[in-house]
Protein backbone atom coordinates (compact mmCIF):
# COMPACT_ATOMS: atom_id res chain seq x y z
CA UNK A 1 0.00 0.00 0.00
CA UNK A 2 1.61 3.01 -0.75
CA UNK A 3 1.68 6.54 2.14
CA UNK A 4 2.67 9.61 2.58
CA UNK A 5 6.05 9.43 5.00
CA UNK A 6 5.43 10.56 8.36
CA UNK A 7 7.72 13.96 8.90
CA UNK A 8 6.50 15.10 11.64
CA UNK A 9 9.88 14.32 13.96
CA UNK A 10 11.56 16.06 11.38
CA UNK A 11 13.39 19.66 12.03
CA UNK A 12 12.14 22.43 9.91
CA UNK A 13 15.52 23.57 7.71
CA UNK A 14 16.45 25.64 4.47
CA UNK A 15 16.19 23.31 1.32
CA UNK A 16 17.20 23.99 -1.60
CA UNK A 17 17.50 21.99 -5.03
CA UNK A 18 18.31 23.00 -8.30
CA UNK A 19 17.26 20.46 -11.48
CA UNK A 20 17.79 20.83 -15.73
CA UNK A 21 16.90 19.38 -19.22
CA UNK A 22 16.32 19.86 -22.58
CA UNK A 23 13.88 19.89 -25.47
CA UNK A 24 15.73 18.60 -28.80
CA UNK A 25 14.01 20.96 -31.64
CA UNK A 26 14.74 21.23 -35.23
CA UNK A 27 17.18 24.59 -35.85
CA UNK A 28 13.78 26.15 -37.37
CA UNK A 29 12.25 25.80 -34.24
CA UNK A 30 14.63 27.24 -32.46
CA UNK A 31 15.20 30.05 -34.81
CA UNK A 32 11.31 31.19 -34.19
CA UNK A 33 11.75 31.23 -30.79
CA UNK A 34 14.69 33.12 -30.54
CA UNK A 35 13.18 35.86 -32.43
CA UNK A 36 9.66 35.79 -30.89
CA UNK A 37 8.06 33.98 -34.19
CA UNK A 38 5.51 31.56 -32.74
CA UNK A 39 2.33 31.98 -33.18
CA UNK A 40 1.34 30.90 -29.25
CA UNK A 41 3.23 33.97 -28.17
CA UNK A 42 6.71 34.61 -26.19
CA UNK A 43 7.70 30.80 -25.64
CA UNK A 44 10.65 31.63 -23.05
CA UNK A 45 7.94 33.87 -20.81
CA UNK A 46 5.43 31.30 -20.54
CA UNK A 47 7.74 28.39 -20.39
CA UNK A 48 8.93 30.35 -17.00
CA UNK A 49 5.57 30.55 -15.82
CA UNK A 50 4.40 27.54 -16.65
CA UNK A 51 7.67 26.29 -14.47
CA UNK A 52 6.90 27.76 -11.89
CA UNK A 53 3.44 27.13 -11.32
CA UNK A 54 4.41 24.03 -11.66
CA UNK A 55 7.12 23.63 -8.98
CA UNK A 56 4.05 25.31 -6.75
CA UNK A 57 1.59 22.55 -7.77
CA UNK A 58 3.89 19.57 -7.01
CA UNK A 59 1.79 17.87 -4.74
CA UNK A 60 -0.85 18.48 -6.34
CA UNK A 61 0.55 16.04 -9.72
CA UNK A 62 2.73 13.81 -7.10
CA UNK A 63 0.28 11.89 -4.86
CA UNK A 64 3.03 10.91 -1.69
CA UNK A 65 4.50 14.23 -2.00
CA UNK A 66 4.42 16.76 1.11
CA UNK A 67 2.79 20.38 0.14
CA UNK A 68 5.89 22.62 0.49
CA UNK A 69 5.70 26.26 1.41
CA UNK A 70 8.06 26.83 -1.33
CA UNK A 71 9.75 30.40 -0.55
CA UNK A 72 11.21 30.90 -3.83
CA UNK A 73 11.02 29.27 -7.37
CA UNK A 74 13.20 30.61 -10.01
CA UNK A 75 12.58 28.87 -14.04
CA UNK A 76 15.07 29.94 -16.10
CA UNK A 77 14.73 28.85 -20.14
CA UNK A 78 17.27 29.91 -22.78
CA UNK A 79 17.75 28.73 -26.93
CA UNK A 80 21.35 27.14 -27.34
CA UNK A 81 22.52 25.38 -31.08
CA UNK A 82 20.14 22.56 -30.70
CA UNK A 83 18.15 22.26 -28.00
CA UNK A 84 15.84 24.73 -25.61
CA UNK A 85 17.37 24.17 -22.04
CA UNK A 86 15.34 24.86 -18.86
CA UNK A 87 16.47 25.47 -15.12
CA UNK A 88 14.96 25.32 -11.89
CA UNK A 89 15.64 26.60 -8.49
CA UNK A 90 13.49 25.85 -5.72
CA UNK A 91 13.71 26.87 -1.96
CA UNK A 92 11.76 26.16 0.77
CA UNK A 93 12.09 26.35 4.65
CA UNK A 94 10.94 22.87 5.64
CA UNK A 95 11.36 18.84 6.67
CA UNK A 96 11.54 17.40 3.97
CA UNK A 97 13.84 18.09 0.82
CA UNK A 98 12.24 20.20 -2.77
CA UNK A 99 14.02 18.14 -5.48
CA UNK A 100 10.89 17.16 -6.78
CA UNK A 101 9.19 20.43 -7.00
CA UNK A 102 12.63 21.17 -9.10
CA UNK A 103 11.60 18.37 -11.52
CA UNK A 104 8.39 18.79 -11.80
CA UNK A 105 9.15 22.84 -12.77
CA UNK A 106 11.75 21.82 -15.72
CA UNK A 107 9.64 19.23 -16.84
CA UNK A 108 6.42 21.24 -17.08
CA UNK A 109 8.76 24.06 -18.83
CA UNK A 110 9.62 21.92 -21.18
CA UNK A 111 6.54 20.59 -21.97
CA UNK A 112 5.12 24.19 -22.28
CA UNK A 113 7.67 25.15 -24.66
CA UNK A 114 6.81 21.59 -26.93
CA UNK A 115 2.87 22.20 -26.63
CA UNK A 116 3.84 26.17 -27.97
CA UNK A 117 5.62 25.15 -31.11
CA UNK A 118 4.45 21.87 -32.37
CA UNK A 119 2.90 22.45 -35.22
CA UNK A 120 6.55 23.62 -35.90
CA UNK A 121 7.93 20.27 -35.27
CA UNK A 122 5.68 17.75 -37.08
CA UNK A 123 6.24 15.98 -39.67
CA UNK A 124 4.24 15.09 -43.23
CA UNK A 125 2.82 12.78 -40.83
CA UNK A 126 1.77 14.60 -38.11
CA UNK A 127 4.77 13.01 -35.93
CA UNK A 128 7.56 14.00 -33.62
CA UNK A 129 10.84 12.06 -35.10
CA UNK A 130 13.10 14.30 -33.84
CA UNK A 131 11.57 16.55 -31.03
CA UNK A 132 12.46 14.96 -27.82
CA UNK A 133 12.86 16.17 -23.63
CA UNK A 134 16.37 14.80 -21.97
CA UNK A 135 18.81 14.63 -19.69
CA UNK A 136 16.08 16.19 -16.83
CA UNK A 137 17.90 15.59 -13.78
CA UNK A 138 18.61 17.03 -10.07
CA UNK A 139 22.30 18.78 -10.41
CA UNK A 140 21.92 19.46 -6.92
CA UNK A 141 20.47 19.58 -3.51
CA UNK A 142 20.99 21.35 -0.35
CA UNK A 143 19.87 20.73 3.30
CA UNK A 144 20.59 23.41 6.27
CA UNK A 145 22.36 27.03 5.37
CA UNK A 146 21.10 29.92 3.54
Amino acid sequence: MARMVDISKKKVVRRTAVAEGSLELKPSTLRAIATNAVKKGDVISASKLAGIQAAKATSSILPLCHQIPLTSVEVDVSVSDSTLDARCSVAADYKTGVEMEALVGVAVALLNAWDMVKYLEKDAHGQYPRTRMSDVRVVSKKKGGR
